[in-house]
């Protein structure tokens, strides 16, 4: 048997200067258009298993600021039930301009008193989305203030609770209850 003697076989180079290039371009930019996303956990404050030790706490303290949402309209009570402001929606959607500088009047009124209250219960209709919850939670924690010709998150009540609306009463819809909190404030 004869063999073939074994043509040296030059050992190919491998070029990779043109992947490294696309590399070089494409890493850059596919970072560039990457989105970052940016969680927040919001603390929420659930009603306890024993509301009657909850009871002894002073008066002014068990009072509650409410912001009653409907799909038509937002109403901020205090003490519950007791109508602080009606705000209805407008073409747009929930007016949270108006949300926020009644919260802002309401914030200073009880500064004024001496009452530090930092909690707001945020009490739903079934109908209203995620977005809107998200909105009126942020709006209702804290507002944009100008401090010093710098942009600040001036504090308003953080401490947020959830809970379903109340449901309609055709005769207390009737009824006049309006607190006298802010009865020497212009509408």
């Amino acid at each position: 048997m004869y063999r073939k003697p074994r043509l040296n076989r030059v050992e190919a180079e491998l070029d990779i200067t043109s992947f490294m290039n696309l590399m070089i371009v494409l890493v850059p930019v596919l970072l560039m258009m990457m989105v970052f996303s940016h969680i927040t956990v919001l603390e929420l404050k659930l009603p306890g298993l024993s509301d009657d030790i909850e009871q002894t706490v002073s008066d002014d303290m068990t009072k509650q600021l409410e912001v009653v949402v409907r799909k038509d309209s937002i109403r901020v009570n205090y003490p519950q039930g007791h109508l602080l402001k009606h705000i209805a929606t407008t073409s747009d959607g929930y007016d949270y301009d108006t949300l926020v500088n009644t919260l802002k009047t309401v914030k200073s009124l009880f500064t004024k008193q001496g009452i530090d209250k930092k909690d707001l219960s945020l009490l739903l209709e079934a109908e209203v989305d995620y977005q809107t919850i998200i909105t009126l939670m942020d709006k209702s924690r804290s507002y944009q203030a100008v401090v010093v010709a710098s942009v600040v998150d001036a504090e308003l009540f953080p401490n947020i609770s959830l809970g379903d609306a109340p449901a309609i009463n055709a005769n207390a819809a009737l009824a006049d209850n309006s607190s006298p909190l802010l009865a020497g404030e212009s509408e």
